[in-house]
């Protein structure tokens, strides 16, 4: 329950609209509760009247149609701002989310595989719509209907108003608390068995052609079964417990049901009550019982939204890898980029770099290169400030990186990575994702420079061309390509690279290299690769070797 407060903050953005939807629920549950009684009353008092005479008809049947069409559109309405309400509400979460992320970036926690943060993303996120739909907001809902009920009983059929109460509440707040209780665990390791699933699928599917080549798919589809069988198991237990609250519902209503018969046949009998009401008061407490049911059917997803917002208050409490600077500086205008003798190693391990030291001038262009392992990238993620060196310094113009802000860091460089992604959308929205701001003509002037303008120009829709997932629509060129029109788009003054011209071949390879040198004018590169560099690309190639850089 903590877990979820944490997320209060989130909730009240969304209160009035929440606040509404509520009021019309409780709209919805009295004319559902009025109808039931209302009904019982009228069929009850045309049956005792003599063929109809000296009972009018009229008003009571209008009472019927009238709240027989409040409760079907104040039922629509709820619908309506409720989840419309709730679905901004899981909008703003994931928002929250991914700020809460992005300093928190690369995670350090080693054992958080790529299926459990996608599952965190995604299904956990979702998890938490019932904690208004179907927990909040019936539990107020049936809480006002009985306080109604209860105090109306108190004036029309006082002996009945007490054991009411008494079921009302133990059916309200004592059988949901009980439930939420002793299904606690049962909520989690059901959020633990899903995720675990939704691991496997995606571990499979990226590990498909490795399970394959070494034999191993018969032991990962066994452990895969497992892993559903476990969720299976954890699905029913909650189903269970949920069938077992919905029994006690139930045997509370029919003890508030016999209890109101009892002292209405008491009350009628001595002539304090007449029969038509009490028809209709029997009925009332039926339909009273009906948000009732809605809370005990929603015990196992509200069980999974506790564990599921452990699950993401879990990921904001990791400590980020670097801290803001308390008193930051402004970026200064001279762009030269420093590493002084650069000490760095991942958890505490063998040294990655060791006294590593080089100057980058403004719009110089330089590439890094040198085995595999050896630093290459650590240097790259050093420059963006994902981690910070345990020895020396790197600072832009003389100003040490720790001086200035994450996000002047992030804006003065674009990172184009040898695994950047493209999204199933449009290519404009593709490259929108380098500067949402962008006008057309810098897109296409991105393009042109990447040399992919051609190209695009030549598809039916142009730039609202829509790519497949992972480009699968393009070639690997011409994806490598989108994405360096987008770091172009980014108008950041440094472009770093990532091993750019990775999986392309030869001569896809020596054409991009090409591109950079002509698309990128004017910009500070610096590039590290496993790729020969042809003659003119960059202004100097540095080796990495041993932690240390030399020229090449």
């Amino acid at each position: 329950m903590k877990a979820l407060l944490a997320f209060a903050p989130l909730f009240r953005r969304r209160t009035p609209s929440l606040l509404l939807a509520l009021l019309l629920s409780l709209i919805t549950l009295l004319s559902g509760v009025a109808l039931l009684g209302t009904s019982g009353w009228f069929i009850t008092a045309s049956a005792l009247t003599t063929a109809g005479l000296a009972f009018n008809l009229f008003v009571p049947s209008a009472m019927v149609r009238g709240f027989s069409f409040i409760r079907i559109l104040a039922r629509y309405g709820e619908r309506l701002v409720g989840h419309n309400a709730t679905l901004k509400l899981l909008s703003d979460l994931r928002g929250w989310l991914f700020a809460a992320l992005f300093p928190r970036l690369p995670l350090p926690d080693r054992s958080l595989r790529h299926g459990d943060l996608v599952s965190r993303l995604t299904a956990d996120v979702d998890a938490l719509d019932t904690a208004f739909l179907v927990a909040i907001g019936p539990l107020l809902g049936a809480m006002f209907i009985g306080a109604g009920m209860t105090v109306l009983m108190a004036f029309v059929l006082p002996a009945a108003a007490l054991p009411y109460g008494l079921a009302m509440a133990l059916a309200v707040l004592a059988v949901p608390t009980a439930l939420v209780t002793v299904g606690r665990r049962a909520g989690q390791k059901s959020v633990a068995a899903n995720a675990d699933m939704r691991m496997g699928v995606l571990d499979g599917l990226s590990g498909l052609a490795d399970l394959n080549l070494l034999g191993a798919l018969g032991t990962t589809q066994h452990r895969f079964a497992e892993t559903v069988d476990a969720a299976g198991y954890w699905r029913l237990h909650l189903a269970g417990l949920s069938t077992l609250g919905g029994m006690a519902v139930q045997l509370l209503a029919a003890v508030a049901l016999v209890a109101t018969l009892w002292a209405g046949l008491v009350a009628l009998d001595a002539g304090q009550i007449e029969g038509p009401v009490m028809v209709g008061l029997l009925l009332a407490v039926l339909g009273s019982f009906e948000a009732t049911a809605v809370i005990v059917r929603s015990v196992g997803k509200a069980s999974g939204a506790m564990a599921a917002a452990e699950r993401l208050q879990a990921l904001t409490d990791i400590a980020p890898s670097v801290m803001e600077t308390a008193a930051p500086r402004d970026l200064p205008q001279d762009g030269t980029i420093a590493f002084e003798g650069i000490g760095f190693s991942y958890d505490g391990g063998a040294p990655v770099l060791a006294d590593a030291s080089f100057v980058v001038f403004p719009g110089e262009r330089i590439a890094i290169v040198g085995p595999s392992g050896g630093g290459k990238s650590t240097i790259l993620k050093l420059l963006l400030r994902l981690f910070d060196p345990q020895a020396g310094q790197i600072s832009i113009g003389g100003v040490a990186l720790t001086e200035l802000r994450l996000a002047d860091i992030h804006a003065h460089m674009a990172l184009l990575s040898q695994d950047s992604p493209v999204f199933i959308d449009t290519i404009r929205n593709n490259l929108l994702i380098g500067r949402w701001d962008a006008s057309e003509d810098d897109l296409w002037s991105a393009l042109q420079r990447a040399q992919l303008d051609t190209y695009v120009r030549a598809l039916p829709k142009g730039l609202d061309t829509v790519i497949g997932e992972a480009g699968r629509t393009l070639s690997v060129g011409q994806v490598r390509r989108l994405c360096l029109a987008r770091a172009l788009v980014s108008n950041a003054p440094v472009l770093l690279l990532d091993e750019p011209t990775d999986a392309l071949d030869r001569q896809t390879e020596e054409a991009f290299m090409q591109t950079l040198a002509t698309g990128t004018d004017g910009r500070t590169v610096i590039m590290v690769t496993h790729a020969s560099i042809p003659e003119g690309t960059v202004d100097r190639v540095l080796t990495l070797q041993n932690g240390e850089l030399t020229v090449a």
